[in-house]
C-alpha cells in the first residue's frame, strides 16, 4: 500500500449524496485518505465515493479540492525483502 496525492479527475468513482460531508471537508479537507486501486490510466475508488463526490462539488469554488489524498491498495512496489526488515536469507 502506498499513500500519495492524486488529481480528482484521475479517479473513477460513483457520485453519491454527500451534503453531510461538505461543511467538514471544506473546513478540514479529507482527514482519512480515499482507498483506491491503481488501474490503467488512473485509479478506481474502493472506499470514499462520498468524500470524492464532496470534493468534486467543492472544487468548483476552490481548486485545493482537486488534489486528493489516497491509499493505493494494490501497489506493492515497496514490499520487497527490505520491507520486512530482513535483506538476507538466514536459512
Amino acid at each position: 500500500m502506498i499513500n500519495t496525492i492524486v488529481n480528482l479527475n484521475e479517479i473513477q468513482y460513483e457520485t453519491v449524496e454527500c451534503s453531510h460531508l461538505l461543511d467538514s471537508i471544506s473546513k478540514r479537507g479529507i482527514a482519512i485518505p480515499v482507498q483506491v486501486n491503481r488501474m490503467d490510466g488512473g485509479y478506481q475508488c474502493v472506499d470514499g465515493n462520498a468524500r470524492l463526490s464532496a470534493c468534486a462539488l467543492l472544487s468548483m469554488q476552490d481548486t485545493r479540492f482537486t488534489r486528493i489524498p489516497v491509499m493505493i491498495l494494490n501497489d506493492y512496489s515497496k514490499a520487497g525483502s527490505a520491507f520486512w526488515g530482513n535483506t538476507q536469507n538466514k536459512h
